[in-house]
């Protein structure tokens, strides 16, 4: 696990790399890395337009020299020294942009219009994290409060730089946040949906590594070659240590089941099966439906391998598997619906662009 990636530094912005005294973690000056971004970006357009300037890229120019001066001088201005990238938020936004370009080239070969791809991901991606923190503090809400009143209380409420979100909880927000995006746009949210969901399962597989290095959604005991222990000091140590099972003084966990990894191929995985059933589908949220199918079974097995949440309600299951019996319901009627009264599945370009 890394919670903490790199530090980016502000007091000394071009440092090649640099490692901070308190934390010891290493980074990059901020001129130094956005130099470089900058450069591989450029390249890449020069590259794509058959090794010639594209038209209109003066302008691109202008503003990234510009951010260029402003990298260089905010450490002194501020008084700064540098900032974190935290792994979990890192996999969170590599994901998003993963998911955004799949469903992009998905969308080319339907005859979709970006833009309503790129809007829709992030109606989705604010409303999943909104829903996601809700949940959250819904369940370990008397964790987070602990000991905190006054402004302190909004501030462990909104604070999601180490975690902090529920996978099903971010499913039910951004859900809400699609159906509103497309009654706004007035467009089908079934047909969308079906073009949308392998992304989604990207965005979550890659998610889930970020749980990863983050150390939360941990697995229990694991005897297996591939099992995995977490240090002192991490979110599993500081869990099992509190709840009896890890002795205080050790310098790590006993091998755990890496279930974060579980879900991430788990996500790859119905990723690509979506994708491949979405040529096969017979009518408008077939793809979906199935998502609705699959992924409740899947993440249902998973969660007997994990050892972060307690049984509810007196039934010997965590609340993530009664969620997920509550989606599988949902799927299994959505998929009988479609199955009867849906209209053959056509992509309608014209209900799919802006204008």
């Amino acid at each position: 696990m890394r919670q903490t990636l790199i530090r980016i530094f502000l007091d000394q912005p071009w440092a090649l790399w640099k490692t901070d005294p308190q934390s010891g973690i290493s980074g990059p000056g901020l001129a130094v890395l956005w130099l470089v971004g900058g450069l591989l970006w450029f390249g890449f357009r020069f590259v794509r337009n058959g090794f010639s300037v594209p038209e209109g890229e003066r302008g691109s120019l202008v503003v990234w020299l510009v951010g260029l001066v402003v990298c260089s001088v905010i450490g002194t201005v501020t008084g700064a020294g540098s900032f974190p990238i935290f792994g979990y938020g890192f996999m969170l936004l590599i994901g998003f942009l993963c998911a955004v370009w799949f469903a992009n080239r998905r969308a080319d070969a339907n005859g979709i219009d970006r833009e309503q791809i790129l809007d829709a991901g992030f109606w989705i991606l604010v409303s999943g994290v909104l829903g996601g923190r809700i949940f959250y503090l819904l369940q370990y809400g008397e964790h987070v409060f602990a000991g905190k009143s006054g402004g302190e209380l909004l501030r462990a409420a909104i604070d999601l730089r180490q975690g902090g979100l529920v996978l099903v909880g971010g499913m039910v927000g951004g859900s809400i946040g699609y159906f509103t995006f497309c009654y706004l746009r007035k467009l089908s949210p079934l047909q969308l949906a079906d073009v949308l969901t392998p992304s989604v399962f990207i965005g979550i597989a890659f998610g889930r590594l970020g749980c990863l290095m983050n150390g939360c959604c941990y697995g229990d005991a694991c005897t297996l070659p591939w099992g995995i222990s977490f240090p002192a000091g991490s979110v599993p140590f500081d869990s099992l240590a509190l709840r009896g099972f890890v002795d205080p003084e050790s310098a790590a966990t006993y091998p755990l089941h890496p279930t974060q990894i579980y879900s991430a191929l788990n996500g790859f995985v119905l990723a690509f099966v979506t994708a491949k059933y979405f040529p096969r589908r017979r009518h408008d949220g077939d793809v979906f439906a199935l998502a609705c199918i699959l992924y409740p079974i899947t993440r249902f097995l998973i969660e007997f391998l994990r050892n972060d949440e307690g049984s509810q309600l007196g039934t010997g299951l965590t609340i993530s598997q009664l969620y997920s019996l509550l989606i599988l319901v949902a799927g299994i009627v959505l998929m009988l619906t479609l199955s009867w009264r849906g209209r053959p599945a056509r992509l309608r370009t014209t209900q799919m662009t802006t204008g």
